[in-house]
């Protein structure tokens, strides 16, 4: 009965052939139980990115690749044409090739988790950068699988075929110059890193913290609440204050006085200016001079710096000092200046204080 011949293959050979088929079935089920049920709880708990990678593997194995590429195991210890042996093995190429894409798919989504979970809250910058690496991965991937796929297709040439993509993709890219600027400019933000998501930023006349760095544009959301979008290749072009990574924050302020204020009042004021700042704490006192005749006021400007970047922190240490200075020109006797102006009438002076 094994002698007896189908297809021009004996029994046995047909049985042998089955057999060879289940044993890679029964083979690989064996291999994704054990990775899913016995390795999927262990890897849960590590942080080694391998042993994520094998259970992604594992998930990412489909059962119908598995069996069709189990059959053709078998057919190859079937005796059969030689057109016939061209097309089995071009239909197992191109499933093991399929599913190489798949693993590879399994293996980029998988990194991106496992990097985002440990980096996520302390490296948003990187974060971004994995993503737009992880979206240019993909698309290498796809690319080389399908070129190998029509590579492994009978009859089918892939050196015209790329010739003729390379004519097409000088056309293309001319059509869509703006977004490939767009694109590369996304991808020198996140190699670069003029700024992150979080950064408080401000672009020409526009300000606004970043929320989202995409493909092609980049999105703040301003001081009012409306949502702000830049092309990225315009953005790169702008020249950015980036004020989240202000170390400390230089301020410079004016403080006038009248023109009758006594000449000793007058050399006290830069000593009182510099005791209102350093009775603040994370302050840096620089300097505090007469600077300069205005128009209605002695102006004396001070300079000292906020330890902090915080912009509120800011405004109370600078509220304070202002509060300081009050108290202290109200017990020295000292008034601020105003707009005023003196007018002559027939040689005698009279004095008229407006506002303007």
């Amino acid at each position: 009965m094994l002698a007896y011949t189908i297809l021009d293959n004996p029994v046995g050979r047909w049985l042998f052939a089955l057999i060879v088929s289940l044993v890679v079935m029964i083979v690989v089920s064996l291999w994704r139980w054990v990775i899913t049920h016995r390795l999927r709880p262990v890897a849960l708990n590590s942080n080694i990115f391998a042993s994520h990678a094998i259970v992604a593997i594992a998930k990412q194995t489909k059962g119908w690749i598995v069996l069709l590429l189990a059959l053709y195991a078998g057919s190859l210890w079937i005796e059969m044409s030689p057109n016939l042996r061209i097309w089995t093995r071009s239909f197992g190429t191109i499933l093991m090739l399929i599913q190489l894409g798949i693993w590879g798919n399994a293996l980029i989504a998988n990194w991106i988790e496992h990097y985002s979970s440990q980096a996520g809250d302390t490296n948003a910058a990187g974060v971004g950068t994995a993503r737009l690496l992880t979206f240019i991965g993909r698309l290498v991937l796809y690319s080389v699988v399908t070129l190998l796929i029509l590579d492994n297709v009978p009859g089918v040439q892939i050196t015209p075929l790329l010739a003729s993509l390379g004519v097409g993709g000088i056309a293309v890219a001319l059509a869509v110059q703006n977004i490939l600027a767009d694109l590369f400019a996304s991808l020198s933000i996140a190699l670069d890193k003029p700024f992150i998501i979080g950064d408080f930023i401000i672009v020409g006349s526009e300000m606004g913290t970043v929320e989202q760095i995409g493909l092609k544009t980049t999105r703040l959301r301003s001081l009012s609440g409306e949502q702000l979008i830049f092309s990225n290749n315009d953005l790169l072009n702008s020249r950015i204050r980036n004020f989240k990574r202000m170390h400390e924050r230089r301020i410079v302020f004016d403080v006038g006085v009248l023109y009758e204020t006594d000449a000793e009042l007058l050399r006290a004021i830069p000593g009182i200016l510099r005791e209102a700042v350093e009775a603040q704490e994370q302050t840096r006192f620089d300097r505090a001079h007469l600077a300069r005749f205005d128009s209605s006021a002695i102006s004396f400007e001070v300079v000292y710096f906020v330890l902090s970047p915080d912009f509120n922190l800011y405004m109370d240490i600078q509220q304070a000092i202002n509060f300081v200075i009050v108290d202290r020109f109200r017990a020295e006797g000292i008034v601020f200046a105003y707009p005023t102006q003196q007018i002559y009438l027939n040689g005698s002076l009279a004095l008229e204080r407006h506002s303007r």
